[in-house]
């Protein structure tokens, strides 16, 4: 009887102490330090599920198609992304995840909802893109640390409608944070790299759309805070930046940020075992995957002032051992993906997952 007491008590206390944590995160009670908020972008590599799908071109990740994709191997891709997830959060979860490269809401709701991700109790919103491989962005989100108020996906045409294919669609969700603020979030994944000119063209044209769906939120928002992520298949100084999103790298910045400028927080990244970007193509590092913010969330913070903010510090590649391979020439690493070509390595994905931290 003495026991189940105290099991009973315990399980009391332990019910008041996360009561007490969660009171003590919401907007109006104020706060005795600071507080992190993280987002997390994730290229997964072609999260596909294995039914066919007679719409999309999916054939390859079916267990007849090429890939051999059965259900075993993809149980186990969930488990590896949601094992990444998790431990990319650190001590608590991650607020955010972007995730590029996942086919549909039966793979996210697989994703969140039967495997260990669950314990985390994210939710997600995701696109319904007219990609032509059935792909799409999505964003998990912790729903008592963000909680959505507005969302919509802007969709681009090919530059040209006789050669071009439909990409992916941008992906909008307006939330509010634990400081009572709005934070407008967009994510991306614009086209591949392939097809040389037409394809740069391509890139730019969805660069510029996005860069309206921010101007539109820099109208209506009497101080907007915007954060940008995903996949551009492009690195700064591209005219993707420079030119079609009028971003510039925050690290170059020697005077004060400007207020809805928009700043490349990802530029020159480096990491352990001379990583130096999220992506290794013949050899060589290449940054594609990028977080973006505006000059409010960079400006100087005052003790008393509990906006989110971040600096240029705090944008990380995550550079866990088990995401990496040793090179073949011993000279460096690479990503553990989970396929080369049509043939099968076991491992996460192609790209390294991006951290970029806030503190109110």
């Amino acid at each position: 009887m003495k026991g189940y007491l105290r099991l009973y008590t315990y399980g009391h206390w332990l019910k008041a102490f996360c009561c007490i944590a969660f009171i003590a995160g919401l907007p109006w009670m104020g706060y005795a330090q600071k507080s992190r908020f993280r987002i997390m972008e994730y290229n997964v590599e072609n999260l596909f599920d294995t039914i066919r799908c007679m719409h999309t071109e999916d054939a390859d990740f079916t267990p007849e198609g090429s890939h051999k994709w059965s259900s075993s191997r993809y149980w186990k891709k969930l488990s590896d992304i949601g094992r990444v997830i998790a431990s990319g959060g650190g001590k608590q979860p991650a607020d955010l995840v972007a995730l590029i490269e996942v086919e549909n809401d039966s793979v996210v709701a697989d994703l969140t909802r039967k495997t260990k991700l669950w314990r985390l109790g994210y939710e997600y919103i995701i696109t319904h893109s007219k990609d032509v491989r059935g792909i799409n962005v999505a964003l998990l989100y912790q729903p008592y640390r963000f909680r959505p108020i507005g969302r919509d996906s802007t969709r681009v045409m090919p530059v040209s409608t006789k050669k071009g294919r439909p990409t992916r669609d941008i992906l909008h969700v307006a939330g509010e944070v634990p400081t009572g603020d709005t934070l407008d979030v967009f994510v991306c994944h614009l086209p591949s790299r392939r097809g040389g000119n037409s394809a740069s063209r391509y890139r730019i044209a969805v660069a510029e759309r996005l860069r309206e769906a921010i101007d539109n939120v820099v109208q209506q928002r009497k101080r907007p805070q915007i954060v940008v992520t995903g996949d551009f298949n492009a690195y700064y100084p591209e005219k993707v930046f420079t030119q079609a999103l009028r971003a510039t790298a925050a690290n170059d910045v020697q005077k004060a940020y400007l207020p809805n400028e928009l700043y490349v927080m990802t530029h020159q990244m480096e990491a352990r075992r001379g990583i130096k970007g999220t992506y290794k193509f013949q050899g060589e590092w290449n940054q594609l995957d990028q977080m973006i913010v505006n000059g409010v969330l960079l400006a100087k913070q005052d003790e008393d002032d509990h906006r989110l903010r971040t600096t240029t510090q705090s944008c990380k590649l995550v550079d866990f051992d088990f995401l990496l391979q040793n090179d073949k020439n011993g000279d460096g690493v690479h990503p553990y993906r989970t396929y080369l070509g049509p043939y099968y390595q076991g491992g996460y994905s192609d790209h390294l997952p991006v951290i970029l931290d806030f503190y109110f």
